[in-house]
């Protein structure tokens, strides 16, 4: 049976692709906002907009339990991240605010002002830069840059991060947010022709997302040969990559037969997979090579007053954002 760090662990991971799914798709759609040319600009733009509206602020509940439950339940390897990545934390929470600001200000501003489309652009900026370093960290801890490292500033707090490794996690989080945005905006529009739009974006994302998948995973080898392993040398570990497999296959069979709400369901599949792969691989670290669930656990009654908040604190928010999606989504629950 699980001991407590590890259902709490459990639940960082499942907050983490609640997080991913939701609000990586609205950093997806921004990154769509900010790539939308030709003539049909304004309608994609006025689209992703209406889209992200009503739901946007309620999908960062998942980020903010991971931070509180990694504050709460390991503060050691908490102490760690926070110091010598807070320079990659500080611009992902800037990205954060300019992002909300951004769209904010761009909903309520003058649409013939000049304003207008300054903000659009910040909000589409934010929105990539917000993603790619979301990815950069998450490629620093599967890393084993974030041990004791000694030297001057750039040794301690720029190289951990600056490596092709943590890069290349950066950028296949963005073509995985646009996959997944582009596949939901598919149903958020009853237009054919957005519709066929957002159809070979999600295509080509899709091919974007493969490519660098290929790429971070050769570069395990040199780079986070621990989750290498973990993912190449056993069976778990292949579980998950054919998942992900299949999710990417059976995606692009329902986006190339039209067949959308399978397309959908198949990119929740292929994202979440990756992701799970990814908590596997890192089992049971939470920064390699030194810092585990086990050696940096808070005490057990931290842990049991913690775990009886979140159960708590679930009763009151999921049934709140499943109202929310049902009055702004549409979907039955």
């Amino acid at each position: 049976m699980p001991g407590l760090e590890e259902i709490i662990a459990g639940c960082i991971v499942i907050s983490l692709t609640l997080y991913a799914l939701l609000g990586g798709a609205d950093y997806g759609a921004g990154i769509w906002y900010l790539l939308a040319r030709g003539p049909e600009a304004q309608t994609q733009r006025h689209l992703i907009s209406t889209a992200i509206g009503p739901i946007w602020e309620a999908n960062h509940v998942w980020l903010i339990l991971v931070i509180t439950l990694l504050f709460s339940a390991f503060p050691l390897a908490y102490a760690r991240i926070s110091t010598v990545l807070h320079i990659p934390l500080t611009l992902l929470l800037t990205g954060i605010v300019l992002r909300g600001s951004a769209f904010a200000f761009r909903s309520y501003d003058v649409q013939q002002s000049p304003l207008h489309r300054f903000w659009g652009t910040l909000f589409g900026l934010s929105s990539l830069i917000t993603a790619m370093f979301l990815g950069i960290i998450l490629g620093t801890l599967t890393s084993s840059y974030l041990q004791n490292v000694q030297g001057g500033f750039v040794d301690v707090f720029v190289l951990p991060w600056i490596q092709p490794f943590p890069l290349a996690v950066g950028i296949w989080t963005i073509t995985l947010f646009a996959f997944l945005a582009s596949t939901y905006l598919i149903h958020e529009t009853p237009l054919p022709a957005l519709r066929g739009l957002y159809r070979r974006k999600a295509l080509w994302s899709l091919a974007a997302s493969a490519i660098m998948a290929i790429l971070t995973l050769l570069l395990t080898k040199n780079y986070a040969s621990e989750i290498s392993q973990g993912l190449l040398q056993s069976p778990t570990g292949w579980v998950f990559l054919i998942l992900a497999l299949l999710g990417m296959l059976a995606s692009i069979i329902g986006l190339w037969t039209k067949r959308f709400h399978l397309a959908r369901i198949s990119a929740v599949g292929y994202v979440t997979a990756i992701i799970w792969g990814w908590g596997f691989g890192q089992y049971p670290y939470l920064i390699k090579p030194d810092l585990t669930i086990f050696n940096t656990t808070a005490p057990a009654s931290t842990l049991e007053l913690l775990l009886f908040a979140l159960v708590a604190g679930m009763i009151v928010v999921l049934p709140s954002l499943l109202y929310l999606f049902r009055v702004f989504k549409k979907i039955q629950v």
